[in-house]
């Protein structure tokens, strides 16, 4: 009831949350490079006259301030006191024991799966009457969680296709899937699978091309879900961070996005709030590509402050986040509201000091540091292997910070030792929580091929779920390894169990009839037959077969050409 009410404590959040709605694009946006794709017109300025990103000085200096070394003494602004909403961590009981699959079930709730179903087995009605030919019985709960444990199961033990899964008479089958549900079974739930119900997704498609028109419609009721329980059972710690997430995806739909420095170069684009401490992800928005924000601020600004809601989270965080979101506006506002922020930021950015006095050069020595203060912000250039600009209004610009950097002195590498900025320590150290966040995604990760855009971002839903199900264990008890903690939880939602069985004696395993004698002479053989175990699980075939092991007590086939009681013990 405790975790209920904490759920209806913030479906107000939730509620009066805006999705996302950004200017429309055409599929012709797949030929825009990185740059162009994280360009934001409402924050960055340019000039015609500019070439490989430097811009003239002289053309776009706003302030005469000059640049201050790391001799000279900053001041860092007060520290702003923090206060959370509730306790950080995990919001639930340390003296209860919780199994994987009772975490996982926090993310993908019984009345969440029930609904799932209703609109999987109403969008398989449709499909039937529209003339498909394949067979159909309604979807249950159980069995869609064991639906679910088999995406897991693939997400573990790769093959090269769906089909492989149920191959058999091969070195290389596996017999695990076949006990839980048949391939076509599997296929036609996946052909089917829908978050949201047919005939509202045809009254949305209708309003296509108008502002009434929702994109993400098709996974908004699972997504709501899953964004209110990420942010129910879990408070995050003082260190947060922002980044954006690309779901791989092909379908043809103008929600994709192309980003040439991603490893993965087309797909959704989220934008994602982590926890830095373990990668717990806390917060998620699909962004859509169509739409105009309410305010001027741009869509980087927007981004940010739709994660932060102060109501939820409390004050007093630290948010780290990359150049793409990085403004004077957006940290002096965030400094208002009791946030600090630190970020990496562009030098063309509008309102950033632009003033050569003092400024950094390429000829800089290694470990040089300049900084212009500004209020609560200060910015600060860093001479590394090439210049790095940092922006922040919770450090002070140096405070003696010093890093090791391999240099090559007479044709020998040696390990040097340099000043570092204070912002610059600060960000590699947070901002490797979204990198986390990141990696725990991968190492498991339910995405395959699919026709489906929305079954895309279904896998991606299932992969944090998971993901942020570990992270709440490991926080809680921390006696299992991410792959240990897979496995169990892969048993428990498709009802299985690995535990070793007491071992039994020869004895106990003779072939014993599989139902009591007729008189009936005539139906002795048929009495009581059932299918054949061994037959389904290694040759994928439905023998029958009358007699049963004593001891296993499971049907197997006995016969002079076929003896699967034989095969079934030869490891016991």
């Amino acid at each position: 009831m405790a975790l209920h009410a904490r759920e209806q404590d913030l479906q107000m959040t939730i509620d009066s949350e805006e999705e996302f709605t950004f200017s429309s694009e055409s599929e012709d946006d797949e030929d825009l490079d990185d740059f162009e794709e994280r360009f934001d017109p409402a924050q960055d300025t340019f000039s015609e006259e500019c070439e490989n990103d430097q811009i003239p000085v002289a053309k776009r200096a706003k302030k005469t301030l000059s640049w201050r070394e790391e001799t000279d003494v900053d001041v860092a602004p007060k520290p702003r006191r923090f206060l959370p909403a509730r306790e950080p961590g995990p919001q639930l009981s340390l003296a209860d024991s919780h199994s994987p699959v009772s975490l996982f079930k926090l993310f993908f709730s019984e009345s969440a799966v029930s609904n799932l179903c209703h609109n999987t087995n109403a969008q398989a009605a449709r499909a039937l009457a529209k003339g498909r030919k394949y067979g159909w019985t309604d979807v249950s709960v159980g069995e869609l969680y064991r639906y679910i444990g088999l995406v897991f199961y693939m997400a573990m033990v790769k093959m090269s296709s769906i089909a492989d899964y149920w191959r058999q008479g091969s070195l290389f089958s596996v017999p695990f899937p076949a006990t839980v549900m048949s391939r076509d079974r599997y296929r036609t739930i996946s052909w089917n699978l829908h978050m949201s119900h047919p005939d509202a997704d045809t009254e949305n498609d209708k309003k296509s091309g108008t502002a009434e028109h929702d994109r993400l419609f098709r996974v908004k009721p699972l997504m709501d879900t899953i964004r209110l329980a990420c942010k129910a059972f879990y408070h995050p710690r003082r260190n947060l961070a922002v980044k954006e997430r690309l779901v791989a995806c092909r379908a043809n739909t103008v929600m994709r996005r192309f980003m040439k420095a991603k490893p993965t170069k087309l797909g959704f684009k989220c934008f994602v709030l982590t926890d830095s401490s373990n990668g717990y992800t806390v917060d998620l928005s699909v962004y859509t590509g169509n739409g105009i924000f309410p305010t001027d601020h741009g869509l980087s600004y927007e981004a940010v402050m739709s994660l932060l809601d102060k109501k939820v989270l409390g004050s007093g965080y630290h948010v780290y986040m990359d150049d793409f979101y990085t403004s004077p506006k957006l940290l002096t506002d965030l400094f208002a509201m009791k946030f600090g922020a630190c970020g990496t930021y562009r030098d063309y950015r509008k309102d950033f000091p632009r003033s050569s006095s003092n400024s950094l050069t390429k000829k800089s020595s290694r470990g040089s540091i300049r900084w212009i203060r500004d209020g609560p912000l200060v910015c600060v250039k860093w001479m590394d292997k090439q210049e790095v600009s940092v922006c922040s209004t919770i450090h002070a610009a140096f405070t003696g910070d010093r890093v090791q950097r391999k240099v090559k002195a007479q044709d020998t590498w040696r390990t040097k030792t340099f000043p570092c900025p204070a912002p610059v320590t600060a960000y590699n150290q947070h901002m490797t929580g979204a990198d986390l966040s990141d990696q725990l995604l991968q190492y498991y990760t339910a995405q395959h091929k699919t026709m489906k855009w929305y079954r895309k971002v279904f896998l991606h839903f299932l992969d944090v779920a998971a993901t942020n199900a570990f992270i709440l264990h490991k926080e809680l008890h921390g006696n299992m390894t991410h792959k240990e903690f897979m496995e169990e939880l892969i048993e428990e939602l498709c009802g299985v169990s690995q535990k070793v069985t007491p071992k039994r004696t020869s004895s106990d395993h003779v072939p014993v009839p599989g139902a009591e004698l007729t008189s009936d002479v005539r139906n002795i053989a048929t009495a009581g037959r059932r299918l054949c175990v061994h037959c389904k699980a290694v040759h994928g075939k439905k023998q029958q077969t009358p007699w049963k092991c004593q001891g296993c007590d499971v049907h197997l086939c006995l016969h002079l050409n076929r003896n699967c009681f034989q095969e079934w013990h030869k490891g016991v």
